[in-house]
This record gives structure tokens, sequence and C-alpha cells, in this order.
């Protein structure tokens, strides 16, 4: 992270642009919304920007994780009369930042104006988005990187439920193995996909907004879970997406258009917290009709089991790019690999798009075999 001068006073805290370049220009999870209820405190890093989350005045409050006396981290702190308390003196800053008491200066506490640096936060889908970027999410140029939309999050006739997990990898390696299904009939093998040698036939389409796969095979099957979301055996709809800079969204779509139409849907912002190491949020959204409340009890448990497993792929992958010193390292592929290739290839030029070419839309088609 970067300090700026701000007329002799602490810097503003930035994310680091040597390392996060244009990506820095987005907004990302910092937290879920149930994670604010009773005046708790969520500290978390963003980007390498240590920020701490509250709820002031019944909004959600970001702040740089430090305080302005000794340096102290407030999100070891407390919720006092509104404001935010330092563990190690007490310092209490309010919902704009403002120092509003010194409780060592007596019952009044009154000091200089002195102000915490805040950030953008927006509260949207459950979430608690923040924006650690140089530039402002005002600007005319910015004003489109809304937070991602969370699909059916709170919609009538949804079931939905987060998942916040940590992965030792980055971002790039994370969305890619989020959006591949060759990777599933070993690495989740009886619980998600076994391996049965069938052709699927994919389309890969890249635009400048990310990359969406569609698979041809309506009678694909995705483990023991499908005979309690399929009962009926309807033809499946399967597509994939990534969003720039760092959302996937899975799709899984029973009957589609008909009465009997069934959803799962899978859906993951990525946040940064360093280059090797990710805070993901997973929502998963679901519409099984009268079997939703069976599936909530059920559902949890089988999704945590999945995504503990790409936990430790992504760990054993992430250890050993770390350990060849690989910052840029050289992967060999095949066509089953054109939606990683460009994947890569938006995210490049996502961040640094005055060195990068912008990558051409294209579609490409190709068989995998799973």
């Amino acid at each position: 992270m970067t300090c700026e001068s701000d007329n002799g006073e602490t810097g503003n805290v930035t994310a680091d642009a040597s390392v996060y370049g244009d990506l820095r220009h987005y907004w990302y999870a910092a937290a879920r919304s149930d994670e604010l209820v009773g005046g708790a405190v969520v500290g978390r890093v963003v980007l390498g920007v240590r920020v701490v989350v509250w709820s002031g005045g019944g909004r959600a409050v970001a702040m740089v994780d430090r305080c302005l006396h000794r340096n102290a981290r407030l999100s070891e702190g407390v919720v006092v009369e509104g404001c935010l308390a330092c563990p190690y003196h007490g310092w209490m800053y309010d919902a704009v930042g403002r120092l509003a008491r010194v409780p060592s200066l007596g019952p009044d506490g009154r000091v200089d104006a002195l102000t915490l640096q805040r950030f953008p936060v927006r509260e949207e889908g459950g979430l608690i988005w923040v924006w650690v970027g140089e530039r402002s999410p005002d600007e005319p140029e910015l004003r489109g990187r809304a937070p991602f939309g969370m699909p059916h999050f709170g919609e009538r006739g949804w079931g939905a439920y987060y998942m916040t997990t940590w992965f030792d990898n980055g971002v790039t390696n994370l969305v890619e193995n989020f959006m591949d299904v060759p990777h599933t009939i070993f690495v989740h093998h009886g619980w998600f996909r076994n391996a049965a040698q069938k052709s699927v036939p994919i389309v890969v389409d890249r635009t400048r907004e990310g990359v969406f796969v569609t698979y041809e095979r309506p009678d694909d099957r995705i483990g023991w879970s499908d005979r309690i979301l399929n009962p009926k055996a309807l033809p499946l709809t399967h597509t994939d997406k990534f969003y720039l800079p760092n959302h996937t969204r899975v799709d899984y779509v029973w009957g589609l258009g008909t009465a009997d139409e069934r959803n799962f849907i899978i859906t993951s912002t990525c946040t940064p917290v360093s280059p090797e190491r990710t805070l993901v949020f997973t929502l998963i959204s679901y519409r099984f009709g009268t079997l939703n409340r069976l599936a909530s009890g059920w559902l949890p448990r089988y999704t945590r089991t999945v995504i503990e497993q790409d936990v430790r792929i992504m760990r054993n992958q992430g250890d050993n790019l770390r350990h060849f010193g690989g910052a840029r390292p050289t992967f060999r592929g095949t066509s089953a690999d054109w939606l990683h290739e460009d994947i890569e290839a938006l995210r490049d030029w996502a961040a640094n798009p005055e060195a990068v070419e912008e990558p051409a839309a294209r579609t490409r088609e190709t068989i995998i075999w799973v």
C-alpha cells in the first residue's frame, strides 16, 4: 500500500498501483452484512489495505484500520455510543471518521479536529463493498463500475446463503478454477461429478466485459446430488460466466422455460488480500419449488464440502507457484483451456489498459471430455 502526504497529517492509504494497477479502481466485497449484527467490528485486508468495517448510525462504515493515536488496529475495538473505540486508549471515532472523544482528557475529552480516513462503501446484495483505489468511484469514467449484482439474494421463491472462504492463491487462478469443468472429475470425484468420458461440445465467448461458456450436453449430470436436484431427469442448461475484474457465476437450469424449471446458481466474488491470498464470498442461490425447505438443510453442508476441496487444490497450486518463483508462470494448455487463456488476457488488460492491448472479442467452439 502507499501513503500520500496530507498537509503534514497521516497520509491517505490506497492500494499499491505497482501491484494491482487499474484493478484498484473497482468495488470489492469486504464483509457480509450479517457480520455487523449486534455492533460487531470486522477487520479485513482489501488489496493490501487494512480496513475496519462497522455499523455507525445504522449504516455500514469503512475506515483505515489504524488509530491516529498510537496506530493500534481499530478492528479489535468496540462500538460505544455510536462511535468506534480504539482498544488501546479508547480514542473514539464517529461514523464520518471524526475523533469524537479522548477519554484521558476527562468527561468531555475535547480535542482539536482530527479525522480518520474513510473509504467509499456500499451495501448491496447482502455484502459490504469498499473502494480502496486512489481515484474516486464518482469520477465519470468509473461510475459504471458498480458492485457486482449477486443474483436472487432475498428474492421471493429463492433460497440463498453465503459461504466465506479464504484461499491461498491469487484471483486469476481462482476464477479459472471456479469456471473449470475438467477438474471436477478429479478434485470433486464422487461429490460433484464422476468421470464418465462423455464428449461435451462447448462455446467460449470473450467480450470486453468477460468470458462466457455454454456447455451443449442436456443429459449431463453433476454427481449424486442430481438425483435430488433433478428427479424428473429434465434436460440441463449449463453456463459459466466470468465478469471483470473478479466475479464468476455458474448456472445450472433444469427444464429451462418449463413449469418444472429448477435453478442452482453459484456466484463468487473474489477480494484480493494480497497477490497470493484471496477472500471469496460465494452466494448459493437455488429455486427448487417445494423442495427449497428440504434443500436448506443439506445443501450448505454439501457445498461447503465441495468448496473445501477447491481450497486444497488451490493451496497445492499456489504453494508450487511460490516455490518455483513464478510471478508470471508459464502454463501449457489445450483447447480445453481456452477459457483460461481468455480470462488471463482480460485481467492483464484490465490491470494495465494503457500498456496492454484490449483483447479482441471472439467466439470459439471445441469439445471437452468429462
